[in-house]
Parts: structure tokens; C-alpha cells; sequence
């Protein structure tokens, strides 16, 4: 097992590093980079995600904008025209792309290395600040959004197969499609307007993780506070994606019911609950536990984000977004590389878990 481990997370490294080259490569291609953004901004088009100057060299900027002029280095640049030549240069600099890309990337991995992201180019923070700040968020809703789904699917999936054809499976299902064909996202505007102060009830709060008077409660209260602004969006959640794994768990039960192995251990006088919870369940949760880590990751990060953005929760999910919109790169970089390493550490413990249900596997005589 040991070596298992050891040989996943040695392939973790070329993986990081792929992933990195591609999007690197992709991003230096796309235009609207840092550096048009601040064109825009001194040209006065500027968005709202690049309205804001900081950094070093702010009033030099501004002065080499007042100066005007032309030059053919100006020509990369949509928006450059008329702008002085060294104004494009200084820009260049404050935003590290007075270095050859190759040179960039290579800096960049050996920052990554030891966890040092840099610092926002708009938001005048550090990159790992920025994402600790906004992390409570996005854990919130997808582990508790996971934990619920889990624990709600996978009972309901065994007494679909348990019942299969029967009334209950009927309605269940009927329910299962409803949640499988509505986004998540209408599901929080529909709680929105109903429980939210939309057009009918006022029961919950709509922004925000806390309450304002969140120092000056209790224990007791602060838990029930936390609870209190999360309803609603892990409920937007937990409707929306507890559909497929509650068929996959049903299905996956089927599957193993009708295996010979069943039939002989009701031969065998075995009771219902000893064959399916005793025999079928290791075997059935295999792969609803493989689905583990993929259901996690999604839900942290890209299920979340219209969720954060309805419920005004500022999370990692929506500052991955404003950093795309922005061009911020520092931000789109680190993130995408926490992404990865958490989507890939995530994996790792699904396959691992698998050990722990079913002892017959062996991944030491598994080639990765």
C-alpha cells in the first residue's frame, strides 16, 4: 500500500506540471491580458474589475500616460495607440511581462514550489490571503452539500432496489427526475422567493456566511447562525445533484442482487438484512465510492459558483470567476493549481478508501 501511495503522489507531479504548461500557454494566447486591462483603465474604458490601479509606480504610470507619443511596441496592444512607448514598457514591468514567457513559467514553478503565489494584480492582497479568506465559504457549502447528498442517496438508492417496480420506487423516481432536470441554481431562486423575503416568506437570510452580531453571540447561537445563512443554498445544493447518485447506487444494488452469490446466501437461511448490508453493500458501494472525490470537487468549486453568486456568498468559486474576467492572473494560476491538487489528492483517498470496504483489493500489485 505504501508504495502505491508513494507512486500516485510522484505522478502528481507531471500532472501539475501539464496542466500548468497547457493553461499557461493558453492564457499568454488570449487577448484582454493585465496589461490591455490597464490600457483600458488609463484610456477610460475600464470594467469594473480592472478600475482599480495599485502596485508600485502608480503615479509614474499616470504621468507617462499624459505624455502621448508612438511607437511599434504599442502595436501588441489593442487600445495602445497614442499611448508613449515607455508608459507600455513601465506597464510591462509592474506586471512581469518584461520577461520572456518561457522565463515566466519556469519563475512561476519555482514560486509554486513553495507555495508563494504572488500577489493580485487589482486587489492589492496576497494571493494565499486571499484564498484562506475566502475558503470557509466554498467548504462550507460542498462538504456539507456532499455529506448531505451521500447520506441521503445512498439509503434511498438501496430501498429503490430493494423495491424496485413498487409505488414507493414509482414517486421516488418521479422526484429523482424533477431534481435531475432543474439546475441548481433555479432551485435557489424558487427558495429565494419563497423563504428569502422574495414575494412570501422572510425566514432566511440572503447574503452572507454570518450575521453581523456574530461576536456577540454564544457557542450555541453562533452554531445555529452558521446553519441558519447556509440553509438555503445547501438545500439549492443538495436538490440538484443528490438525482444521480441516488440511480447509481440503485443501480449498482440491482446489479449485485441478481448475482449468483445472493441466491446462494438466501439458500443459506441468511437473513435480508445480513445478505444486503453483510454481502451486497461492499460490493455495490464500489463505485459510488469512486464517484466520491469527483462529487466533492465539483461541488466545491464550479457547482458552487452560481449559488455563491445568488446568495452573495463570497467564496473561491466567485473569485476564480472575477480573476478570469479580470485577467488576474496571479489568482487564476493559484487557484487553478489548488484546484488540481486538491481534485487530485481527492482521488488518491477515494481509490485508497476502497481498501477500507473491500479487503480483497490490492493496489501494492497494481501497476499505476
Amino acid at each position: 500500500m505504501l508504495a502505491y501511495i508513494v507512486r500516485r503522489l510522484l505522478l502528481m507531479i507531471p500532472t501539475l506540471f501539464g496542466i500548468l504548461l497547457i493553461n499557461f500557454v493558453i492564457i499568454q494566447a488570449a487577448p484582454g491580458g493585465p496589461v490591455e486591462q490597464m490600457i483600458a483603465v488609463l484610456q477610460g474604458h475600464a470594467t469594473d474589475a480592472t478600475a482599480r490601479i495599485s502596485g508600485a509606480g502608480d503615479m509614474e504610470i499616470m504621468e507617462l500616460s499624459r505624455q502621448g507619443g508612438s511607437d511599434p511596441i504599442s502595436s501588441k496592444y489593442r487600445g495602445a495607440q497614442g499611448l508613449d512607448p515607455d508608459l507600455i514598457l513601465e506597464l510591462e514591468r509592474m506586471y512581469g511581462f518584461d520577461k520572456p514567457a518561457p522565463e515566466r513559467f519556469v519563475q512561476m514553478l519555482e514560486q509554486y514550489v513553495r507555495f508563494d503565489f504572488g500577489e493580485s494584480f487589482y486587489r492589492d492582497q496576497e494571493v494565499v490571503d486571499l484564498v484562506l479568506e475566502k475558503m470557509p465559504v466554498s467548504i462550507s457549502l460542498g462538504l456539507w452539500s456532499t455529506l448531505l447528498i451521500y447520506c441521503i442517496s445512498i439509503p434511498l438508492g438501496i430501498a429503490k432496489a430493494v423495491r424496485d417496480g413498487s409505488r414507493f420506487d414509482v414517486w421516488t423516481s418521479a422526484v429523482i427526475v424533477v431534481g435531475n432536470a432543474v439546475p441548481s441554481f433555479l432551485f435557489a431562486i424558487l427558495l429565494i422567493v419563497l423563504f428569502a423575503g422574495g414575494h412570501y416568506l422572510d425566514l432566511f437570510p440572503l447574503r452572507g456566511l454570518t450575521s453581523s452580531n456574530w461576536d456577540e453571540l454564544g457557542l450555541v447561537g453562533k452554531v445555529g447562525d452558521y446553519f441558519w445563512h447556509l440553509a438555503l443554498p445547501i438545500f439549492a445544493l443538495v436538490i440538484g445533484g443528490f438525482a444521480n447518485l441516488t440511480l447509481l447506487t440503485k443501480n449498482s444494488f440491482l446489479d449485485e442482487i441478481n448475482k449468483q452469490y445472493v441466491t446462494t446466501a438466501y439458500s443459506k437461511g441468511l437473513s435480508e438484512k445480513r445478505v444486503l448490508y453483510g454481502h451486497v453493500f461492499r460490493n455495490a458501494m464500489l463505485i459510488v465510492i469512486a464517484g466520491f472525490p469527483r462529487a466533492f470537487v465539483h461541488i466545491f468549486f464550479t457547482g458552487s459558483l452560481l449559488i455563491e453568486i445568488i446568495f452573495s456568498l463570497d467564496g473561491l468559486g466567485l473569485l476564480g470567476y472575477e480573476a478570469a474576467i479580470g485577467r488576474d492572473y496571479p489568482v487564476m494560476f493559484a487557484t487553478l493549481y489548488f484546484f488540481t491538487l486538491l481534485g487530485l489528492t481527492m482521488q488518491l483517498i477515494g481509490d485508497l478508501t476502497y481498501t477500507l470496504i473491500d479487503r480483497r483489493i490490492d493496489f501494492d500489485s497494481r501497476e499505476v
